[in-house]
């Protein structure tokens, strides 16, 4: 086949697969993953219970405050200028032309900025997870007050697992 005949059957293909009005979807075989599965073809979905947000959130405060107490080495034995014995010594180091005073000032400061970000990546769990399990409880209470049988009762979520399938 020459390379003119070619082209013109690849342009015969395309004009025609963009006459003929279709959708494709790109998705995974049902077998591979993307919701299927080995399990009989069941949607496989995170689940987190409520009492595992609450106790991950509760580690990640009290961890909050076991590093705001002891971890400040900057602060700690600080004189009536609030200058920690850290930097005290790394002072009187540097006073006396020793390397290390510049380095131990170095280190605390470094030490400082890394329990900061550690205090603040504590305190973003502790709130994030704080905050999704009350937006989520708020959610569940909004559902089950919006679907309902007949009769009154609430929909459980299975039997609305079920409808969406």
């Amino acid at each position: 086949m020459s390379f003119d005949s070619e082209w013109s059957q690849l342009k015969a293909e395309a004009t025609e697969q963009q006459q003929s009005a279709h959708t494709r979807l790109n998705q995974l075989a049902a077998s591979g993953g993307g919701g299927g599965g080995e399990d009989g073809g069941k949607a496989s979905d995170l689940i987190v219970h409520q009492d595992d947000l609450g106790a991950v959130g509760h580690e990640a405060f009290v961890l909050h405050g076991e590093l705001q107490k002891t971890a400040d080495i900057a602060g700690a034995g600080a004189d009536k200028d609030g200058v920690g014995s850290s930097m005290q010594s790394a002072k009187a180091l540097s006073d006396h032309n020793f390397t290390m005073g510049e380095e131990l000032s170095t280190t605390v400061s470094v030490w400082t900025s890394q329990v900061k970000t550690m205090l603040q990546m504590c305190a973003h769990i502790s709130n994030h997870l704080d905050y999704s399990k009350k937006s989520h409880a708020k959610d569940d209470e909004l559902i089950a007050a919006s679907l309902r049988h007949r009769d009154g009762s609430a929909v459980s979520v299975s039997e609305i697992s079920k409808m969406v399938k």
